[in-house]
C-alpha cells in the first residue's frame, strides 16, 4: 500500500508543535547505552530524520515486536524535551500503522562529526546538501569531491546586546511549567510540574552515617497516565513535607530534581527518582481528578511465586484462611517489633504465608483475624509485598506495602466468585514453610502405617504425605525453647539462647546480649490414627495452628505465672482434635543411628465438607 509521511513533521514537532499526529517511519531502534529500559528511535518524515525516546511504559512494544525497523508509526501523545543541549522528542503514545515496511524515500543518515541542537539532519533527495540544520550550526562534506558544492549557512548581521541600564532588575518567566506525564520525565529537563495522587506514604526514618545523623521519608505518585515514580525528602525537606503529605490526595508537584532510582529499594517502574528540595512546591489539588486511579495493581498467581526471586517485589491478592497470633521479634537494633501470619489462597490451586510486621500487625492483622473468627473469609489485596525464599517460599511486608481488604476492584469480585463456586473446598497446596513440592495438584494421603510400611523417607529426597490424625499425647515440658529475637537482614535469627551472668540472654551466633529472647515451639507430640501411632515434631508456625495460642504466652502461663490449670486447660484442648497433618518424612542421622523423622509442615482442622467430598471421591475411584 502507498504511505505518505507527514513531511517536515519533525521540523514543526522541534520548534513546539506537539498537537498533530504525524505518520513517521522508524528507520532503526536501539536502547540508550546499556540501559535496556530506555529505548532510543530514529525517525523519518520523508524529509528529514531525527532522534526520538519512548517513554518506558512503551518498552514492551519494542521487545514484544510490534514496533520494529521499517514500522510506519503514528504518534498519538508526545513532547519535546532539551536532553543535553539538544531537542529530544519524547513518545508518550504511538499506534503502529504497518508493522513491515521497505524504507520510503532516500534518508541520509547524520554526517559524522555533525553538532546538530535540534537533532535533525535532512535528506539529501530534497535538493539541498545533508547538512545538520540547526542555529548558527553547520558541517561540511568530508568528501573533497564535494567541496565546491558545500555553501556555509549565511550569517545574520551583528547586534549588539540590549543595554538594560536604569530599567531596574530583569523579572524571570514565573509563567506555571507545563503538566508533564510522569513517564516522560527526565533529569534534563528545566522546568516541569506533574499531577499526581500519592498511593503510599513511608514512614518517617532516622539514619547515622559518616556525615552525621539524618532523617528521611518518602512517597510514591500515579498520574492518569499509569505513570509511577517515587519522591525522596531528607532532612530540613522532610518538615516541610512529612506533615503535608497525605496518602491518597492528588498534588501538584514542581522544582525537584530527578536521579536515578535505586533498585535495591525502590520496586517502581521507573528508572528515575524525584528528590525535592527547598525550592520545591507541593500544592494539594482540591478538586478530586477521577482520572487518576487510587491505586495501580500488577497481580501476580501465587503458583508464580515458587519460581519468583528472592527480595523481588510483586503484588498478590488471595482469600484469608488461617490467621495466626500476634508475636513480639525483637529486631537486630534492639528495638521491638510485632509479626503475624496469614494464609492466602487462590484460584491457582496454592497458598501462600504473607508475614506482617509492626504496625501491619495490629492494624490490617487484628481486622483480618476479627473478620475470619467470625466466619468470613477476607480478601486481601497486597501492594508491593517482599518475596522470601527462607524455608519454603512466603512473601511480607515492607515499609512501602499496602493491604486492602475486600477492596473494591475486578479481581476481588472474580476471586469472591471462583471461592464461592467450589474454591472454598479445593485443596490448595501451600508453597511455604518448606512446603511439598509443586509436582501434582492431588496431596498425597497416607496412614500413619504406611509411613514404616511403605520405607517413606529413606530415599534421597523427602517424602510429603498428608495424614489424618488426632493427638494422642504432648510433651508438656519441653515444648518450646528460648530463642534469639534479632533480625538478620528479613529473617529472624532463631538460634538457641543461654542467660549470661548478668539476667540477660546471650547469642553466641550474633554476638549480642538483650534483656528479653524469644519463645518459639519445639512441640514433640504423637499422632494416631486407625492404622497406628507415631512421633512427629512441630515448630513454631505449625505449633501456634496447633496450641491456638504463642509459645510465649504458654511459657508465661507454666514458669511465669504459674498457672498450671491453665496450662494443663490448652494441652488437654489440643488432644484428640482431628487434623490434616501435612508432614515431611526425612531419615535423618542421630550420632551413628539412623532414624526416619516426621515434622509437621502444616495443621488444618478439619474441613468437614470439604472432606466429606474427598471421601466421595476416593470410594468413587476405587470402584473404577
Amino acid at each position: 500500500m502507498a504511505v505518505n509521511l507527514t513531511r517536515n513533521a519533525l521540523a514543526a514537532i522541534l520548534e513546539g508543535d506537539v498537537n498533530s499526529k504525524p505518520l513517521l517511519q522508524v528507520l532503526d531502534i536501539k536502547p540508550v547505552g546499556s540501559n535496556l529500559d530506555r529505548y532510543r528511535l530514529l525517525l523519518w518524515d520523508a524529509v528529514a530524520t531525527g532522534q526520538a525516546m519512548i517513554a518506558t511504559q512503551l518498552n514492551d512494544r519494542v521487545k514484544s515486536g510490534h514496533v520494529r525497523k521499517g514500522s510506519v508509526i503514528q504518534l498519538i501523545d508526545y513532547i519535546c524535551s532539551p536532553i543535553q543541549n539538544r531537542k529530544v522528542i519524547v513518545i508518550l503514545n504511538f499506534e503502529t500503522i504497518i508493522l513491515e515496511c521497505d524504507i520510503i524515500g532516500n534518508p541520509s543518515l547524520a554526517l559524522p562529526g555533525a553538532n546538530s541542537s535540534a537533532g535533525i539532519t535532512l535528506s539529501s533527495n530534497v535538493g539541498v546538501n545533508p547538512v545538520s540544520v540547526g542555529p548558527n550550526k553547520f558541517s561540511a562534506p568530508s568528501n573533497s569531491n564535494n567541496a565546491q558544492n558545500y555553501r556555509p549557512a549565511v550569517q545574520p548581521p551583528y547586534q549588539p546586546p540590549p543595554s538594560y541600564k536604569n530599567h531596574g532588575p530583569i523579572v524571570k518567566n514565573e509563567a506555571p511549567a507545563r503538566i508533564l506525564p510522569i513517564a516522560a520525565l527526565n533529569p534534563y529537563q528545566g522546568r516541569w510540574a506533574i499531577k499526581a495522587r500519592v498511593t503510599a506514604k513511608g514512614d518517617l526514618r532516622r539514619y547515622n552515617n559518616a556525615k552525621g545523623d539524618g532523617k528521611v521519608f518518602s512517597f510514591d505518585l500515579l498520574d492518569s497516565d499509569g505513570g509511577e515514580i517515587r519522591v525522596t525528602c531528607f532532612n530540613a525537606v522532610v518538615d516541610r513535607f512529612y506533615d503535608v503529605i497525605e496518602a491518597g490526595k492528588v498534588y501538584l508537584i514542581s522544582k525537584g530534581s530527578l536521579k536515578p532510582a535505586q533498585k535495591n529499594f525502590n520496586h517502581l517502574k521507573n528508572e528515575w527518582e524525584i528528590f525535592l528540595e527547598s525550592t520545591s512546591i507541593v500544592d494539594l489539588c482540591l478538586d478530586e481528578d477521577v482520572s487518576i486511579p487510587k491505586q495501580q495493581f500488577n497481580f501476580r498467581p501465587i503458583s508464580e511465586i515458587e519460581t519468583a526471586e528472592n527480595n523481588s517485589i510483586l503484588d498478590i491478592i488471595g482469600i484469608v484462611i488461617s490467621v495466626n497470633p500476634s508475636v513480639p521479634i525483637m529486631r537486630k537494633n534492639g528495638m521491638e517489633t510485632q509479626r503475624r501470619i496469614i494464609n492466602l489462597k487462590d484460584g491457582s490451586s496454592r497458598s501462600v504465608d504473607l508475614t506482617l510486621w509492626g504496625d501491619f500487625c495490629n492494624r490490617e492483622g487484628q481486622q483480618l483475624q476479627e473478620l475470619f473468627e467470625s466466619g468470613k473469609f477476607p480478601i486481601v489485596a497486597v501492594k508491593a509485598a517482599k518475596v522470601n525464599d527462607f524455608s519454603g517460599k512466603s512473601v511480607g511486608t515492607i515499609s512501602s506495602t499496602q493491604l486492602f481488604i475486600d477492596p473494591d476492584i475486578p479481581e476481588s469480585q472474580s476471586l469472591y466468585d471462583w471461592f464461592c463456586g467450589g474454591g472454598k473446598d479445593s485443596t490448595a497446596q501451600s508453597i511455604s514453610r518448606d512446603a511439598t513440592p509443586l509436582g501434582g495438584k492431588n496431596e498425597i494421603r497416607k496412614t500413619v502405617s504406611q509411613i514404616k510400611d511403605e520405607g517413606l523417607g529413606r530415599s534421597e529426597k523427602p517424602d510429603w504425605v498428608t495424614i489424618r490424625a488426632t493427638i494422642s499425647f504432648i510433651k508438656s515440658d519441653t515444648f518450646c525453647y528460648t530463642a534469639c529475637p534479632l533480625m538478620i537482614g528479613d529473617r529472624q535469627c532463631n538460634k538457641k539462647v543461654t542467660k549470661s551472668g548478668n539476667s540477660s540472654w546471650v547469642c553466641d551466633r550474633c554476638n549480642q546480649e538483650f534483656e528479653e529472647c524469644d519463645y518459639r515451639y519445639l512441640l514433640q507430640a504423637q499422632i494416631q490414627d486407625h492404622s497406628g501411632l507415631t512421633w512427629v515434631t512441630a515448630f513454631q508456625e505449625t505449633g501456634e495452628e496447633i496450641m491456638g495460642c504463642s509459645a510465649k504466652e504458654l511459657y508465661s502461663l507454666k514458669y511465669e505465672e504459674e498457672d498450671e490449670e491453665r496450662f494443663a486447660s490448652i494441652i488437654r484442648g489440643s488432644l484428640f482434635m482431628p487434623f490434616l497433618f501435612k508432614l515431611k518424612v526425612k531419615e535423618e542421622s542421630y550420632g551413628e543411628e539412623q532414624r526416619v523423622k516426621a515434622t509437621v509442615v502444616k495443621a488444618d482442622k478439619i474441613d468437614y465438607v470439604a472432606e466429606s467430598k474427598y471421601l466421595v471421591n476416593a470410594i468413587s475411584n476405587h470402584r473404577h
